[in-house]
């Protein structure tokens, strides 16, 4: 792989009130060369979650806040474009991941899930076949436990699930 630029969305500071545009910052990062074992993946969909505000406030939480400086990470779905010599992934290969809010990332494939692009439109691997809505099957089915002639209230209000 050549030298290689990839732009990404950094956190530039922390929001008071409202994220504002001044809070964050694009970025143009050069990648280094695949390492073996590797894929460099493009973006093609990033998902903006609710959660995500909360990750940026500098406080403990069930996940780290984001670090100032650095690319906001969250769900992603993109195409692989190389190989080095990594067995699983294939160039055209597409695949979700949490490397957020950049352009093209490099992985060693550990955290990446196979996506079939002839199933449903990508972007739904980020919302209704994704964590959003495996969210909301797992907690409806799996702990709410309905049963025949229960009510299920399910609220707009939820968040992305």
């Amino acid at each position: 792989m050549a030298t290689m630029v990839s732009r990404e969305i950094q956190l530039k500071s922390r929001p008071v009130g409202l994220p504002r545009e001044e809070n964050f910052e694009l970025v143009e990062v050069t990648l280094p060369p695949l390492q073996e074992g590797e894929v460099l993946v493009r973006n093609a969909f990033m998902s903006v979650d609710p959660y995500m505000r909360g990750r940026m406030y500098d406080r403990a939480s069930y996940v780290p806040p984001f670090r100032i400086g650095a690319s906001l990470d969250g769900g992603c779905v993109g195409q692989v474009v190389e190989t080095a010599g990594n067995t699983d992934y294939r160039a055209g290969d597409y695949v979700s991941g949490r490397q957020g809010w950049r352009e093209y990332y490099i992985s060693d494939g550990a955290e990446l899930t196979k996506v079939d692009p002839d199933l449903v439109p990508l972007q739904a691997y980020l919302g209704t076949v994704g964590m959003p809505g495996m969210t909301a099957y797992v907690g409806l089915l799996d702990i709410g436990k309905p049963k025949t002639g229960e009510t299920v209230f399910v609220s707009a209000a939820a968040g992305a699930v």
